[in-house]
């Protein structure tokens, strides 16, 4: 999938002004479980829309019982009341299914920031074979799963073996 196309569909920003400022509004929430992200950056804002002057947003989950949802939907209501939006819906949309395919450069480049390994890009639907992990701070991919379930159950926790430093990993989905 070429970058221009895969970032329209990441993230499939809307046409008119107001629904922009909406969007660029919800954008800025932040994920409480993983907090150096945006709900922008996850790819889990989908569509956002004016209905009759009220704003109406699509969330889709990183995976339908995530934890997480409700504290979204609340904090994206949050903020549009702050920016003069009242009345905001923010519908949770499960399909299609979230896959980490929709998380944006700038939020991979977050997670290694901060020593999290961002999960692998699919190209194409073409899942790649796990070979490794490579590690956030070192570069390596000598590395080793500690435990499939990490500290939240979108990561698992790994090990690197060469510079002996344990890191989340964002797993692919």
């Amino acid at each position: 999938m070429a970058a221009v196309e895969h970032e329209q569909v990441a993230r499939p920003r809307p046409g008119t002004k107001p629904e922009r400022a909406v969007w660029d509004a919800a954008a800025q929430v932040t994920d409480p479980e993983v907090p150096v992200l945006t709900v922008e950056d996850l790819g889990v804002l989908r569509a956002v829309r004016l209905v009759d002057g009220t704003p109406v947003v699509d969330i889709t989950p990183t995976y339908s019982g995530c934890p997480a949802v409700d504290a979204i939907r609340d904090d994206i209501v949050a903020v549009l009341e702050e920016r003069g939006w009242s009345g905001a819906r923010v519908n949770v949309v499960l399909s299609p299914a979230w896959t980490t395919d929709w998380m944006s450069d700038a939020g991979r480049r977050k997670l290694v920031e901060h020593g999290i390994a961002p999960p692998a890009r699919r190209a194409g639907g073409v899942v790649a074979l796990g070979m490794g992990v490579r590690c956030p701070r070192c570069g390596s991919l000598h590395t080793r799963e500690l435990s499939r379930f990490g500290s939240t159950s979108c990561k698992a926790l790994y090990v690197c073996q060469r510079c002996r430093e344990p890191f989340d990993h964002f797993k692919e989905h």
